[in-house]
């Protein structure tokens, strides 16, 4: 049995095999998001209710009816496809180690999320929410939030990224009230945490891998995510996504058309104490296709101290998990993963 050290712990994988268990969609269950936009109450309690058991018994779902639209994704692929299809010098001008903030382009076998292999293979640029440098947070050191940069001659690459975060932002706050309402809590309860969120949203390029494949060097190794939760648009046709059920076994999470994957990250682990699980994944590209994503991961404001809710802990239940910021767990997770993330950033962070 390999162990994976993730942010939360220790997860158990079995050993040996790279093709997931192939199982009906239905394993991985659908939710209808549709009651979070039409207001009626009784349609919200069933989601809810269908969103607790998908968050405490797999920890992915995939959600439909999210509103977002298809134009906006469909841009935003064929914008990636297009950056993502220059020379690495061009890339490389915008690369993260000339931004203060993890913002920019980052080249294949830079991010090692799985800390016992050698490099993922992908690449990827990285924008979040646009802070100014002047901004009092920015000034202070807090060194998630700050300025994007962007290739200075593609703004049609800028305006679909932009669009496309703005999307998510919206499609995340309807999302997050889902979560207060599995968690029994008020529709409204995050609200306060998230006026300022830690919202990165990343354009991948995995290039597919033929023949005998080393599982230490597949296209993003098994990890957990760092924030609340990430939703994923995968382009349909490219199976590569796997998820690691509670059985070691590593299961299928292929596209749907219409769909976005949704998985629970580790602070809303944290705050649930474990009940929602913050589930291992893996992305493998063996479709002889490029492959290309769009995670949107969405955490609270970088002050925000996540710890077990009230209602997720009791006497047989305590609290298994110290009290963190938002920001200083993001920092050092991203600290152990991206090799241009250096000690200046964490040790920096660590103030504040």
């Amino acid at each position: 049995m390999k162990v994976l050290e993730t942010g939360n712990g220790a997860r158990a994988m079995k050993n040996g095999g790279l093709d997931p268990q192939r199982i009906s969609f239905e394993e991985i269950p659908i939710i209808d998001l549709e009651p979070m936009f039409s207001g009626d109450a009784a349609a919200k309690a069933k989601l809810a209710e269908d969103l607790r058991k998908a968050c405490t018994e797999v920890g992915f779902l995939y959600i439909k009816n999210h509103h977002v639209p298809a134009e906006v994704l469909e841009g935003t692929f064929a914008a990636a496809e297009t950056y993502f299809g220059q020379p690495d010098e061009v890339k490389m001008a915008n690369h993260v180690s000339k931004s203060k903030n993890n913002r920019g382009y980052a080249a294949m076998l830079e991010e090692n999320t799985d800390p016992t292999a050698r490099g993922d293979l992908h690449e990827s640029f990285d924008i979040a929410l646009d802070v100014p440098a002047d901004d009092p947070d920015v000034k202070a050191g807090k060194v998630l939030y700050g300025p994007n940069q962007w290739p200075s001659d593609m703004p049609e690459f800028r305006k679909a990224l932009e669009t496309y975060h703005a999307e998510m932002l919206k499609l995340s706050g309807h999302l997050l009230h889902a979560f207060a309402l599995a968690l029994g809590l008020e529709e409204t309860y995050f609200d306060d945490m998230v006026g300022k969120p830690l919202a990165t949203l990343r354009v991948l390029h995995y290039p597919p891998q033929f023949g005998e494949i080393d599982d230490r060097q597949i296209g993003i190794g098994a990890h957990s995510d760092y924030e609340c939760f990430t939703i994923l648009a995968q382009k349909e046709g490219i199976s590569a996504l796997q998820v690691l059920n509670a059985a070691g076994e590593w299961i299928a999470a292929d596209p749907i058309p219409g769909c976005f994957v949704v998985n629970v990250g580790d602070q809303m682990a944290r705050w649930t104490n474990d009940l929602f699980a913050s589930t291992v994944h893996r992305a493998i590209n063996r479709s002889g296709r490029e492959r290309y994503s769009i995670p949107f991961f969405f955490g609270p404001n970088y002050d925000t101290l996540v710890e077990a809710l009230p209602s997720c802990v009791d006497e047989d239940h305590p609290a298994k998990y110290p009290p963190v910021t938002s920001g200083d767990y993001v920092n050092g997770r991203f600290a152990a993963t991206f090799a241009h993330y250096g000690k200046d950033n964490e040790a920096e962070a660590s103030a504040h």
